[in-house]
């Protein structure tokens, strides 16, 4: 989802870093071959979370909803030379995907790939998170961040992708809409949590940038 102009929105990706050649392969495959292509991250988004994570230099990175791989492969980019990254996604056809460009990116072993649900596989990571990037199935995004605020190292970032959902969060609201709905509440949230400090970034369909105190 787009905002801005077309010719803006162009301008701001040619006056960006290009993406490594290793993503460009993995973004030409997965608009060959992956069903919904359009939830790839993408070259200018991809862009941002790598600079982000190369700012943070996070030890712990936590992304729900992994997909083809992509957006990890953007946070792989400034993670500590000691950290890991815990991905988790319920599609096992991608699974195989995600390992090929994982192993690709001369990291693979500090990728660790978690298949099913991801209310169910949180609990089960004891571990203390620096980054967390949030993409998965957005009428979970109260609960998941119930979860994971816990197990936040304190100055953690947590990144929330599709908050703006293709404008509908300034919509009349459909009763049967569950996941604007559970936006909606998300969004106050983490604008209102004392313990948290959040600006809501018109990029794309909408990328929130939340620290915790």
């Amino acid at each position: 989802m787009h905002f801005l102009p077309e010719n803006i929105d162009q301008y701001a990706v040619d006056h960006s870093q290009q993406e490594p050649e290793l993503l460009q392969q993995l973004n030409r495959e997965t608009w060959q071959k992956v069903l919904n292509p359009r939830m790839l991250s993408g070259h200018y988004q991809g862009r941002i979370l790598s600079l982000l994570s190369k700012i943070i230099r996070p030890k712990v990175i936590l992304e729900l909803g992994t997909y083809t791989g992509y957006s990890a492969l953007c946070l792989l980019e400034g993670l500590h030379p000691e950290g890991e990254i815990h991905t988790i996604d319920q599609n096992e056809e991608l699974y195989d995907l995600q390992r090929k460009y994982f192993d690709l990116s001369g990291a693979g072993a500090r990728i660790h790939q978690h298949l099913g649900r991801a209310d169910t596989i949180l609990p089960s990571l004891n571990i203390k998170y620096d980054l967390v990037f949030m993409d998965a199935d957005k009428r979970n995004y109260p609960k998941y961040l119930e979860m994971i605020l816990p197990q936040m190292n304190s100055g953690g970032i947590i990144l929330s992708d599709n908050v703006l959902w293709s404008g509908k969060v300034v919509e009349a609201l459909d009763p049967d809409d569950q996941d604007t709905k559970a936006l909606l509440e998300y969004n106050k949230t983490l604008a209102t949590h004392p313990q948290l400090e959040t600006v809501l970034l018109p990029i794309r369909d909408g990328l929130t940038l939340t620290r915790v105190k």
